[in-house]
């Protein structure tokens, strides 16, 4: 794992500037890979990585050329499949030097070019110089696991695993862009390619570019698709089960591939007790895993932690997080996030990668993707529930059933249907509309743009987020079930942009930790995808299949257990008794009017409201987290931005081209 930069075509660069600059660049990245660090110099174009070293510590280092030394390669990912691609490279008669998956990647686009990717069972962000053409090949793994952001401008291009690598260079101006704010504040995310800064993009995932002298093109190679409804297969349940039961294996056993230990995270909840058993089964030696817990009892699940940990009998490291933590540490997430944050769980999470870290492990193994390709969300089953009350929208039992969905949401107990339809019956009736299972989501956290400033509400005008979603849908998605349809938007819109990136890459790896994760092999999510949508949610028992697999296998009290989603404080994190200064001096009504993002008077209130305690919602949560990870956003990278010193790269392998 790696971080990767690059520069090309800048006006007015000579080979020193550029070799100032790239260096630059990798040194605000150096937390993606302290163990060495490579950069490839040619005639306006600079390359380089960070690299965290995993496959073939020795001879690995980058950059890499192929066989031919015209392709040059930096990358960041693992391609787990290289055994195999490997073979097949050597019985072509291709000669390789190391024993890594980078010089099999180069040498697999030197052979078939972006054709290669289709091959690829990986996470990755590619960067390959093609010398001879002068053409820059970029390219990202089908889901984003792996990020890469690009600048362009006046025939200048540049790109980095992370924006503030961007940042360093003074070419490319700092500002927030007002659109990604009410994508953000109502999607929870950006619709990709759009990135929280003007002028700042990302590739989306499953596309690749090239750049050269002519510009820029970008193209897709794999798509998110589902059947017909009218073409979904019937299937026997224990040949699906035993189906998958070798696909998950296989893929477990490929991301167990390193050289040095790997661990696992252990939640407590089903999808990462599947991980560890099937490591387990594996590799029936000690297994080190780690889990977060919660001082807060509302959000801890200690419990079912410890007694999956007992049952494999792994190597257990248990952190428990108090909310004066998150307070203190939430700063340094929406450092590493690089996006406004509409909850504090990211956190924890970062916390938990630095216990990792300094038990020298580097890569963990988790459950992320289960829940999106195997229908484990409440969204799922909510719009399901909402779909069958809108036959009868007078019923008052119907909407009782979704008080089962959200158990540990103190605000859902005793609630009467007249209130259930309150809050839940936001265009009920609209079951034709294809973004019907996300359009109360969305309507209830777009509440929060309410406390824009004036001048930002002025700059969106009408601008409504929701709209550009109709505009992405892909031809054939009227077509889908209405759970295909739900997966799509999670998966494409929440699980790429916000749960792979602000609780995945980027806190694991602001701790220098890789995250595998075998549910998101392509393999599982095509096979997920081609399943009947009973298979995935059986009434309203949701990883029906999932479930039928494991059992037996991990404890039934997890097994059985509902479904909690990963929750961590707010309010009691920010306006505790030991909340840290920078909460009142950035919520501060100097500091708000100084950042022009938003309305002084509306924050005033909301934290009034909060220090109270009192009747706190969980848009007033969603919206203290966004204000405060803005304002931080803004201090960060706007008004402090930091600049490192080159020279902070050392031992640097420079490859200057021919």
């Amino acid at each position: 794992m790696c971080g990767i930069a690059g520069i090309f075509n800048f006006p007015g660069t000579d080979a020193n500037s550029l070799e100032h600059s790239i260096r630059q660049m990798l040194a605000i990245t150096r937390h993606r890979g302290p163990d060495e660090t490579g950069v490839y110099l040619s005639d306006r174009f600079a390359m380089g990585s960070v690299r965290l070293s995993i496959i073939d510590l020795s001879t690995g280092q980058q950059p890499i050329c192929d066989q031919s030394g015209n392709f040059w390669i930096v990358f960041n990912g693992e391609i787990f499949n290289y055994v195999e691609l490997r073979d097949e490279l050597i019985s072509k008669g291709i000669v390789l030097h190391t024993h890594s998956d980078t010089e099999v990647v180069v040498q697999m686009y030197a052979l078939y070019g972006p054709a290669c990717l289709s091959r690829f069972n990986g996470q990755f962000a590619i960067s390959i110089w093609d010398k001879q053409k002068r053409e820059l090949f970029i390219a990202r793994d089908r889901v984003g696991i792996r990020p890469v952001f690009y600048w362009r401008r006046d025939g200048g291009f540049a790109y980095c695993s992370e924006i503030k690598g961007l940042f360093t260079l003074p070419n490319v101006e700092r500002a927030i862009r007002p659109k990604s704010l009410a994508q953000a504040f109502t999607l929870w995310t950006t619709l990709t390619p759009n990135t929280p800064f003007e002028g700042v993009l990302e590739l989306p995932p499953a596309h690749y570019m090239k750049v050269n002298e002519k510009g820029v093109r970008i193209e897709r190679y794999w798509s998110l698709g589902f059947p017909n409804e009218s073409n979904i297969v019937a299937r026997n349940l224990s040949d699906t089960v035993e189906e998958f039961r070798e696909l998950f294996s296989d893929a477990v056993r490929i991301r167990l591939r390193a050289d040095v230990p790997v661990g696992a995270y252990l939640s407590g909840g089903l999808d990462s007790s599947v991980t560890t058993a099937f490591i387990h089964e594996l590799e029936p030696g000690i297994l080190n895993t780690y889990s977060i817990g919660f001082k807060d009892s509302e959000f801890d699940e200690t419990p079912y932690q410890q007694e999956a940990s007992r049952y494999f009998n792994t190597n257990h490291t248990s952190y428990l997080c108090s909310s004066e933590e998150i307070a203190e540490n939430f700063p340094q997430t929406v450092w590493h996030a690089e996006f406004p944050l509409l909850r504090t769980s990211p956190t924890p999470m970062y916390l938990l990668s630095k216990k990792v870290h300094e038990s020298n492990i580097k890569v963990v193994v988790t459950g992320e993707g289960a829940d999106e390709f195997m229908g484990g969300y409440n969204i799922f089953k909510e719009a399901m529930i909402r779909r069958f009350w809108a036959r009868e929208p007078q019923s008052k039992l119907r909407p009782l059933l979704l008080q089962r969905l959200y158990p540990y949401l103190q605000s859902m107990k005793g609630m009467n249907s007249q209130a259930l339809k309150l809050f839940f019956g936001y265009r009920l009736a609209d079951t034709n509309d294809p973004l019907y299972s996300h359009l109360l989501r969305w309507h209830n956290t777009s509440r929060i743009t309410s406390f824009f400033s004036g001048d930002l509400k002025s700059s969106v005008q009408d601008y409504n987020p929701v709209q550009d979603v109709y505009q992405m849908l892909p031809e054939g998605f009227e077509e889908w079930s209405g759970l295909s349809k739900s997966q799509f938007l999670e998966i494409s819109i929440f699980m790429s942009s916000y749960l792979l990136s602000s609780q995945g890459d980027r806190m694991a790896m602001g701790n220098s930790v890789e995250g595998r994760y075998p549910f998101l092999d392509y393999r599982v999510m095509e096979f997920c995808n081609a399943l009947p949508d009973k298979l995935k949610i059986n009434g309203l028992d949701e990883k029906y299949l999932l479930k039928k697999m494991i059992a037996g296998k991990i404890p039934d009290s997890i097994l059985n257990r509902p479904k909690q989603a990963y929750r961590a404080p707010i309010a009691r994190s920010f306006f505790g008794a030991g909340s840290p200064d920078y909460v009142a001096e950035i919520l501060s009504e100097a500091s708000i009017h100084a950042t022009g993002l938003f309305d002084p008077g509306r924050v005033e209130q909301l934290v009034g409201k909060m220090r109270e305690g009192k009747n706190i919602s969980e848009v007033d949560q969603m919206a203290i987290a966004g204000i405060l990870s803005t304002q931080l956003l803004h201090e960060q990278f706007i008004k402090k931005p930091v600049i490192p010193d080159s020279d902070e790269i050392l031992n640097c392998r420079v490859v200057r081209e021919n």
